[in-house]
């Protein structure tokens, strides 16, 4: 298990701040999930720490080493992003050719027999029927899609996963059993994960912490039940507030 640090950090496009002086310390093992409204920088964060942008200022620490320069790919950091950015040239599965989950085995040298093994257990797990695995990204749902994409996710076992609202178009009779498998991927793999949801249900159900981020910053980072006693912010307590959570933990 690995921990996360983000120090000062910002980032503009444009005139426009997306993160701004954001301070967060993630440790070893956790469960953080982010939550605030749409533009207060919780991609961008995401993103940052992924390494497939840049920041203005500020330093991104894993393990406590700075990896401002470390490049896309050496991080040990696994993103799955809301849009799925799946290939779409490649089935959902052959375990003998490239595929969208077995690429990253095929490039580690993994036999046909290992990847066959390894794959078809994890690709049931997060819900990827065997009648999918022939069809390319087009030929799927949009939640179909998406759990192709958090299945590719796993394959890796990161030491940080990174989650865009995975299940943002998985429906509700397989929300529950999705948020399940991600927190026993966490758990098993011994995972530090970072999910981004603006559904506060999946934020309950599965942090360790919530971090409440808005305009750029975290203002309050803590469980729920501190968050909604002890808010640090007007912000906070209204995002909280008993009616609002009600509302929103009753929409799912």
């Amino acid at each position: 298990m690995i921990s996360l640090s983000l120090r000062k950090l910002s980032k503009k496009y444009g005139a426009i701040s997306a993160v701004a002086d954001a301070t967060l310390d993630v440790t070893a093992g956790e469960f953080l999930v982010i939550v605030g409204e749409s533009g207060c920088g919780k991609t961008t964060t995401l993103r940052l720490i992924a390494g497939l942008e840049h920041p203005d200022s500020g330093t991104i620490f894993i393990g406590g080493a700075p990896v401002n320069d470390v490049p896309v790919g050496r991080r040990n950091v696994q993103m799955i992003f809301q849009n799925y950015a799946l290939w779409p040239h490649m089935k959902v599965f052959e375990a003998s050719k490239y595929s969208n989950l077995s690429l990253p085995l095929k490039v580690r040298k993994w036999s046909t027999e290992k990847i066959a093994e390894y794959l078809r257990p994890l690709a049931w797990k997060v819900g990827i029927d065997e009648s999918f695995f022939k069809r390319k990204p087009t030929e799927l749902s949009g939640g179909q899609q998406q759990r192709v994409a958090l299945g590719r996710a796993m394959v890796t076992a990161p030491q940080i996963m990174l989650m865009d609202e995975p299940l943002s178009n998985i429906d509700p009779p397989n929300r529950l059993k999705m948020r399940q498998e991600i927190l026993s991927f966490h758990k098993e793999n011994h995972l530090t994960t970072l999910y981004v949801t603006h559904n506060l249900a999946d934020g309950v159900a599965l942090a360790d912490r919530i971090a409440v981020m808005h305009a750029g910053r975290f203002e309050q980072t803590d469980t729920v039940d501190n968050l909604m006693r002890h808010p640090a912010s007007e912000y906070v307590a209204d995002f909280f507030k008993a009616e609002q959570f009600g509302h929103r933990f009753a929409a799912t």
